[in-house]
């Protein structure tokens, strides 16, 4: 039954050509019906042929209306026939391409705490052998494994009515089959789900060395990843090979049963045509009544077979397609058009694990035009503050508000329209450079993305190269510096012009020349402009409106730089520590 429930869902992904579905369904049948009356009219011709002997006053014309009928049977078999393969090919096409970039799509929306934990070459391999799975699944259906199961409802019965004697050896046939599948699906399910998940740690594992080429020779890798690739294959084929045999051990079974059946029929035919309890017609109609049912039991095996081997692809397929995003709009959210800036978090907590607070009780505001820097001890909240911000997550309690709208009655598109980021990680895809400054603005001009590179120092490492904007960046920005990827981050940022702005550490990747020039074009874009800051170098954050001072997923200290220095608290420690205050002096001993 499950598998029955999970083929029932692959043909509702037809979706809007259910109509065509339908249509073919009903050729399928039609088709069905016709390749019964075939045999059925050759078996009367072949009657009327016996008593067509020289002599008994039989004439031509007693055969004509039977060849007529067999022939216009066979002819409406081939036109049915093409008319199936043809749309069959071109629906299946069709809609595994619509159902990948749904899955595309689905996935792209997920948050980044569920991509956390799903290794990318996973998902791609659950995307393309899941719409690969749905591809023959659709094919097959239409092709011939709906008209198998309608031929094999419709053979049976009727067959019983002709002759139920011979119709007896049919059946005995199909419950046969019936019990072998049944037999080796119970034995064979779980082995097959196992194979299924080796394929998937083939997929993450080549998926980690291919990522990171430059780690696997530069530490003389590539024999061990080789080795370990080689291990999960084999692996994989020791999970494989008993899961075929049974399956090869069906078709043998199978074609072994219907040799008997032919053999069966020819014997109890030839008997009851002495016994005048069957003609020679009807032993030639049972005869092609096997040979069909051996072309449909064969298709039977094949669909079972199929889906069989498909549903571990096809159950992780509909795992992530049905997973719901954490994050999503609600029904009444607006869409504000451009936000002002001003930003306030309200007793603020969230938890990553349910145990531990990643923040607890952010209270704090920011006007629009104000610098926020957030500086503290790695795995403080920083980060999970500002992901809070962009909707990453919701917050377990508390809220956040942009110009006096809660974060979640606005629409997830319009508030990160409003919001730029640019990551402490650099994250460029493998196009160019304009493509990848299009993502901040898609309709920018030349001058305008020249203009964002220039004010990220950005624009001479560009000129330079004979390509200028239309140079590749190569995968994750690899033909780029470190440097030369997080000014392209900045300019990025710069092109969108968001009313809030989020700097995660955006100047890592910077020498201190460079540094000097980004950090002045972005204390010029920050005018104006509600930014926030994640430092960890603080004389970059020296001229902000107020510095959260974060420890222990909590504010303990607010203010401006010259504020907390004087306080000597932590944050005082920390400057200290940089040489961004003098040493204190060491305390007089007492006598």
């Amino acid at each position: 039954m499950k598998l029955i429930r999970l083929y029932s869902r692959v043909l509702g992904l037809l979706g809007s050509e259910a109509r065509l579905g339908w249509l073919l369904a009903l050729a399928n049948v039609a088709l069905a019906i016709a390749q019964f009356a075939e045999p059925v009219l050759f078996g009367r011709i072949i009657d009327t042929l016996t008593r067509l002997q020289p002599g008994t006053g039989a004439r031509w014309a007693d055969m004509l209306p039977l060849l007529l009928a067999w022939s216009s049977f066979g002819l409406f078999i081939i036109a049915c026939s093409v008319f199936v393969a043809l749309h069959a090919d071109r629906l299946a096409h069709r809609r595994r391409h619509v159902v990948l970039t749904s899955y595309f799509e689905h996935v792209l929306q997920l948050p980044q705490s569920y991509h956390g934990g799903a290794h990318s070459g996973r998902l791609m391999k659950v995307m393309l052998s899941g719409t690969d799975s749905l591809w023959g699944l659709w094919l097959g259906f239409f092709r011939e494994h709906f008209a198998a199961f309608v031929a094999l409802l419709v053979l049976l019965p009727l067959s019983v009515f002709l002759n139920w004697r011979l119709a007896s050896l049919l059946i005995v046939l199909c419950a046969v089959f019936s019990v072998v599948t049944a037999i080796v699906l119970n034995r064979t399910n779980e082995m097959q789900s196992a194979v299924e998940e080796h394929f998937s740690d083939l997929a993450e594992r080549a998926s980690d060395a291919l990522g990171n080429v430059a780690l696997v020779q530069s530490y003389t890798r590539i024999e061990a990843e080789v080795m370990g690739l080689r291990a999960v294959v084999d692996r994989l084929l020791r999970a494989q090979m008993p899961v075929l045999s049974w399956w090869a051990a069906v078709s043998v079974l199978t074609r072994a049963s219907t040799t008997l059946t032919l053999l069966a029929i020819f014997l109890l035919g030839t008997y009851l045509y002495f016994q005048n309890l069957a003609t020679i017609g009807e032993i030639v109609m049972f005869m092609s009544f096997a040979t069909m049912l051996i072309g449909r039991l064969d298709q039977a095996v094949g669909f079972v077979n199929r889906i069989f081997m498909d549903a571990p692809r096809l159950r992780e397929f509909f795992e992530v397609l049905d997973t719901i995003p954490l994050v999503a709009d609600r029904p009444n959210a607006i869409d504000p058009g451009r936000l002002k800036g001003q930003v306030e978090f309200r007793n603020v907590s969230y938890s990553h694990d349910g145990k531990r607070p990643a923040v607890a009780d952010l209270s704090f505001s920011a006007e629009p035009g104000e610098t926020i820097a957030l500086v503290g001890p790695t795995g403080a909240g920083k980060t999970t503050a500002l992901a809070l911000l962009h909707r990453v997550f919701d917050p377990q309690s508390g809220s956040i508000l942009v110009d006096g709208h809660d974060l979640r009655d606005l629409k997830l598109s319009a508030l990160r329209r409003n919001i730029g980021v640019v990551f402490q990680e650099m994250l460029l895809l493998n196009r160019s450079i304009a493509e990848n400054l299009l993502i901040g603005k898609p309709d920018a001009t030349e001058d305008e993305m020249r203009d964002a590179l220039r004010r990220a120092q950005a624009l001479d490492f560009v000129e330079r190269n004979s390509d200028g904007l239309q140079a590749q960046v190569g995968e994750r920005g690899r033909f780029l510096s470190g440097g030369e990827r997080q000014r392209l981050s900045i300019a990025r940022a710069l092109l969108k012009n968001p009313p809030v702005l989020i700097l995660d550490e955006a100047t890592s990747a910077l020498d201190a020349t460079t540094e000097t020039k980004v950090q002045a074009a972005l204390d010029e874009v920050m005018k104006d402009r509600t930014t926030f800051v994640i430092a960890h170098r603080l004389a970059t954050i020296r001229n902000a409106t107020r510095i959260l001072m974060f420890e222990n997923s909590r504010i303990i200290e607010m203010g401006p730089f010259e504020e907390l220095a004087r306080k000597e608290g932590h944050f005082a420690q920390l400057a200290r520590a940089q040489f961004l205050l003098p040493a204190k002096a060491p305390e007089a001993k007492q006598d």
